[in-house]
């Protein structure tokens, strides 16, 4: 898996959780927050203060799993694209 396709799933993440009305706010923030920690760690995002870049973002994937399974019932298509992600990520083995 190249960084680009993830790029695109980073993308599509993205895209499913603005699209998205069902989320709690509590839920929203958490997976944004996930999301920019993988951008930054794959250089795709801004730096932030203390954020330890060898962690990597695998050490986020129990709670993408986590988040992936409270958003199947109310949202699917987020659910699917952060399993994708998830898998995505072991294949390029980060």
């Amino acid at each position: 898996m190249t960084q680009e396709s993830l790029r695109e799933l980073l993308a599509r993440v993205h895209e499913r959780l603005a699209g998205s009305s069902s989320l709690d706010g509590e839920s929203r923030a958490l997976l944004a927050t996930l999301m920019r920690d993988i951008e930054r760690a794959l250089g795709t995002g801004p730096p932030a203060p203390g954020i330890n870049a060898s962690q990597g973002p695998a050490a986020h994937a129990p709670r993408l799993e986590t988040l992936a399974v409270r958003f199947e019932a109310g949202n699917p298509g987020l659910a699917e694209a952060l399993r994708e992600l998830i898998d995505a990520l072991g294949k390029a083995g980060i």
